[in-house]
Parts: structure tokens; sequence; C-alpha cells
């Protein structure tokens, strides 16, 4: 006897006998209920590994399954039959806790991938350990890292919010390498860091000949990623052409090669990310309202570091120990001032700020010894202030000329935003409010290029 059974909930004899053909073809035994009433009759006496329902049930939907599975905490992955197209459907079955989603007519391949995926979830053999993780013991990160260990077990898309520097694709690694597509590939791609003529290439690929330099074809990310998950950082970024061919992309579970005469099935979990408020965005026109919908089916935010500056200690032991390593620099150590310092200060580039601060410390100290003076950190940050609207700090008078002084506030700021993007020049542009072009001036200007 097989060791996984599977419940299905179809009220057409049709669907349940194709269903039951096709689990029986994988050694997975089945039963069957034609409405909600069996349903909870089976749920209440047998134990199942997965579930498959149709939406529309003579005496309920799928939906109300879901939550029915949810609320009495069965830790049971249920998957719903949707009828072709109807994405609102899909949405409200994935928010309500759905595994995932087939579409009718059941694709028997599809269907095959995902009871596979389930079935990986609930392998006794399978370890869930991973390198990368969140390091703090806040009361933020660890209802994070819970959050995580749920939206894992899912297919969901998932979007993550978050200023930067917090950690968002550390958080999007791990949702990844926690649930059944771990052995898969995880794919990150800055949005902001694509020319828009090349976007559709990138992410659907193309035919050798298809346009002028296309002298090979070429794989894109949702081939790259298949039966994995593809990361879209910085989501915002996305011009509008593309975000209507991001939108049918995933809605249908198809793309099309450019230069292609016909669209091949796709199989990718999708998650996203930015540190702008989209929702604002979507109200000012920036972004389709339809594609927000699609991508928020699960929202996650990743708070930012001033609102867990207890977790300070932890990570900076934590990177002193990597830089140590990198330097081969033994018994490197900060001392207590400084440390209190830096748990005293704002961190407008959280994370990422922190970590950029002790590797430039660890080059400057002595002795293996941080010091407050080692850190450099400023009274009040002068990028900070500029891209958040405050004002500059008083000038001393007769301290340096008006021109230095200027030079030195606009260097901080563009380090600043180069810093908070990850040296990424169009993407700190953005930030800025400047052209690409402007910002290569102001860099070469200033000594900084």
């Amino acid at each position: 006897m097989s060791n996984h059974v599977a419940l299905i909930v179809d009220d057409e004899p049709d669907i349940r006998e194709l269903l039951e053909l096709t689990l029986g073809r994988m050694q997975i035994d089945t039963r069957s209920a034609p409405n909600l009433k069996q349903a909870h009759e089976l749920l209440a006496n047998e134990h199942f590994d997965i579930c498959l329902t149709d939406m529309r049930l003579p005496d309920g939907n799928g939906i109300d399954l879901v939550r029915h599975i949810s609320q009495q905490e069965l830790n049971l992955p249920t998957a719903v039959l949707t009828a072709y197209g109807s994405v609102d459907t899909a949405v409200e079955a994935l928010k309500a806790g759905a595994f995932d989603f087939i579409s009718k007519p059941v694709d028997l391949n599809a269907l095959r991938k995902l009871i596979n995926s389930v079935l990986k979830l609930s392998d006794p053999k399978r370890d869930r350990r991973t390198r990368n993780t969140l390091l703090g013991e806040s009361a933020a990160l660890r209802q994070i890292r819970s959050t995580i260990e749920k939206l894992s077990r899912s297919q969901a898309p998932i979007y993550i919010s978050g200023e930067s520097g917090t950690g968002k694709e550390l958080v999007a690694k791990l949702i990844h390498s926690k649930g059944p597509r771990a052995d898969s590939p995880f794919v990150p791609v800055n949005c902001g860091a694509i020319p828009s003529e090349l976007m559709e290439s990138e992410f659907f690929g193309h035919k050798k000949g298809s346009f002028t330099g296309a002298h090979q074809e070429q794989a894109g990310l949702f081939q790259v990623a298949e039966g994995g998950t593809l990361f879209l950082d910085e989501i915002a970024e996305l011009p509008l052409h593309m975000q209507v061919k991001l939108l049918r992309a995933i809605q249908e579970k198809t793309i099309r090669p450019i230069g292609a005469q016909h669209e091949i099935t796709t199989d990718v979990r999708i998650l996203s990310a930015t540190h702008k408020d989209l929702g604002k965005l979507v109200e000012d026109g920036q972004f389709r309202q339809d594609l927000f919908y699609r991508l928020n089916v699960i929202p996650l935010e990743v708070p930012p570091l001033r609102n867990r500056n207890e977790d300070i200690p932890l990570l900076a032991e934590h990177f002193l120990r990597i830089l140590a390593r990198q330097n081969e620099q033994s018994g490197l150590k900060i001392e207590a001032d400084a440390l209190h310092a830096l748990c005293q200060y704002t961190f407008p580039g959280n994370v990422r700020e922190l970590e950029n601060i002790l590797e430039r410390a660890t080059t400057l100290c002595e002795n293996s010894t941080i010091t407050t003076a080692d850190l450099q950190l400023p009274d009040k940050t002068p990028a900070s202030a500029g891209l958040a609207g405050e004002a500059a700090p008083e000038i001393e008078r007769g301290a340096v000329p008006l021109d230095t002084y200027m030079d030195n506030i606009e260097k901080d700021a563009l380090i600043k935003a180069l810093e908070q993007t990850r040296y990424n020049k169009t993407a700190a542009a953005k930030l800025l409010g400047i052209t690409f072009r402007a910002l290569r001036y102001r860099l070469k200007k200033l000594g900084l290029e």
C-alpha cells in the first residue's frame, strides 16, 4: 500500500476518475468526495497528505474547504481546481491558504509537478536547514522567521516590502530554500539594472535571428528558473510595457520567447520586492493595479534595523567573524563604547550599512580592535537628510569654503545612494532623482568615478 493518500473533492465523476487514475499511476492512494459534507467527514476520520478540490461544489466552494483545513490546523497542502482564466478566484484561494491552483481543463504534466512538490514537503529525509539565516532575537525577527516557515510551504506569490538594505533578498532565499523547490534554481534579478530595450529578451529568451544581434538562441529568466523560484527585486522599476507581459506570464503560466511560434509552459514561483511604496505607485498610475494584485497575494514586510536595534550586537559579531576570516585578522573585536554607538545609530542604510561600516572600520582600526572613532558614524547623515527632505547641518563660520562644503554634502549623498543600491548606478540615479548621465558627470567631477 502507498505511503501517501490524497483527498479528491469534485462533484463531476469524470474529473474524479481522471484524478484518481493519474494519482494511482504515481503510487498515491485516493479517497473521493462529491461535496463539502463528505469531504469534512473524511477529513475528520482519516489522514491525508494532499487535497485536490474543485472550486464549485453543490454545498459550497473549494475556498470554504481551504479555510476549514487552515482553521483546523490539519497541515494539509490543498490545491484548488479553477476555471481557465479565473485569476480572481485563484488569488482568493491562495490568500485563503491554498498551496497552489490548477486551471481546468487539467494539464496532467502540471498536476504531476504539483503533486511531486507537495510530497517533498512531507519527505522525512528532506533536510530543511540552510546556510543563510536571519540573525536576531527581537520579537520582529522571530515573527519574520515564523512567517517564512509558513510561506515556504505555499506556492503563492509573495510581495516583500521594506527599506533598502533590510535583507529582502535573504528573506526570498529563505522562503525558497525551506520550500519544496529548494533543489531547483533560485534566480534573483534586479529589474532596475536591465535596459528597457533588452527586458523582454532577458525575461522570456529569444530565438536565433529573431532580431539584429541575436546570433544564437538564448534562454530567458523564466526558463533558467524552471521548477524553482524567480525573485524580481526592485519590481517597481519595470516599465509599463513589461508589466503587461509579466502579468500574462504569471497568470497563464506560459511564455513566448522572441521569434518563437508557440508558447511554452513554465513552472516558476514568483517572489518580488521593492523599497518603494508599490501601492502609492498604483495610485499614481505608475504601476499596473492588476499586476500588483497578482504579485501581492501575500505581503511580507521586513522591518528596518532601527526598529530592532537589540539585534545589532549579534549582527556585528556575525559580520566581524566573516571579516576576520576574509582578512586573516585573528582576534578582531569591537570596544564596548563602539558597540554602544552602533546601537544608538539609526542606520538609514539598514543591515547593509552596518556591514559596510564594520568593513571600513576593520581597515582603519589598530591592534584588531575597533573603536568608536574607527566607525566614523556621522552625527547626522547628510545623505539621509537630503533624501528625506530634512535640513542640512548648520555651517560653522569659516570652517570650509562654500564650494567645498557643498561638494562634501553631494559626495556623501552620492556615496550613500550607491551603497543603498549596491553600487548599481542606474538604480542610484533613480533614487537621487537625476539621470544616469548626470550621475556619471557628478561622480567624475567629485573624483568618485
